[in-house]
């Protein structure tokens, strides 16, 4: 059926509504954990490059210097914070700091993380208390930390840090693989109850990306081709590989996705 000059002009209005201004970040500020290094580091350029002032709480000051150096060469503001995530009420205190350092906060990325690897009849508690603590209860603490603030402002994006083993059962690393699972949960649920107040919760699923913590794997040839041999892209993925997805979920081009776990993995799922 035809549709009617009316709809067309209400079709044309709707579209003439995208802006390509909707991926920038100018004027946001954001939260950054473990943003000093690896990946968080890739992930505060990112946030520089697209506008975005950051803020990075870190365990330690390693990397700092280069990663100041970086984001202060894109015209962008950054502060720093040493801390530690997996003590109590120490979420509320980051986000404290950075809204009396930039004034307000609109995007949090928990990327801040460890990984364990032992065979499963090996492992230790103490990894698994570490690697819960940090990589899911931390995410949960800062998520809600900062939601409070997000729920007032009616705006706001996280970006969780998920996982191939978000989804897989993995080898060698029970506690990292239920750390994962729970993020795509605390994600989806918090995805659920925020987006009444305007604020979108998602995921990223990196893939095999060449960091430091994937270091032994690529070193242990068998793996390696194993790893390669389910990868349809043919190559583990560079750091930068993955910024292209961060910007999108924390501008406003993203604003209709809420709930999602992303994977950014060259196709290992579909194999």
């Amino acid at each position: 059926m035809a549709q009617s000059k009316e709809e067309i002009e209400h079709n044309t209005e709707e579209l003439d509504q995208f802006k390509m201004d909707w991926y920038s970040l100018k004027g946001k500020v954001a939260v950054i954990t473990g943003g000093n290094t690896g990946l968080g580091q890739g992930y505060a350029v990112a946030m520089a490059e697209a506008g975005a002032d950051v803020f990075i709480p870190t365990f330690g000051t390693q990397g700092w210097d280069e990663t100041r150096t970086l984001i202060e060469k894109r015209g962008r503001k950054v502060e720093f914070m040493d801390v530690d995530l997996t003590k109590a009420g120490v979420a509320q205190e980051v986000i404290a700091k950075a809204m009396e350092l930039f004034g307000h906060i609109d995007i949090l990325i928990n990327n801040a993380g460890m990984i364990k690897r032992n065979p499963l009849l090996e492992s230790k508690d103490e990894d698994w208390d570490k690697v819960i603590s940090i990589n899911l209860s931390a995410v949960y603490h800062m998520s809600l930390a900062a939601s409070k603030e997000f729920a007032k402002q009616k705006s706001g994006k996280i970006i969780n840090i998920g996982s191939m083993l978000s989804f897989q059962g993995g080898k060698f690393i029970p506690s990292y693989t239920a750390a994962k699972h729970g993020v795509a949960g605390l994600t989806k649920a918090f995805a659920s109850e925020m987006g009444a107040y305007n604020v979108q919760v998602n995921a990223i699923a990196p893939g095999y990306i060449k960091t430091a913590n994937t270091a032994p794997i690529r070193a242990d040839k068998s793996r390696n081709d194993e790893i390669l041999g389910r990868i349809p892209a043919g190559h583990w993925a560079e750091p930068y590989e993955l910024m292209g997805i961060s910007v999108y979920l924390a501008g406003n081009a993203s604003n209709y996705i809420n709930g999602a776990i992303i994977p950014v993995d060259g196709g290992y799922l579909v194999r």
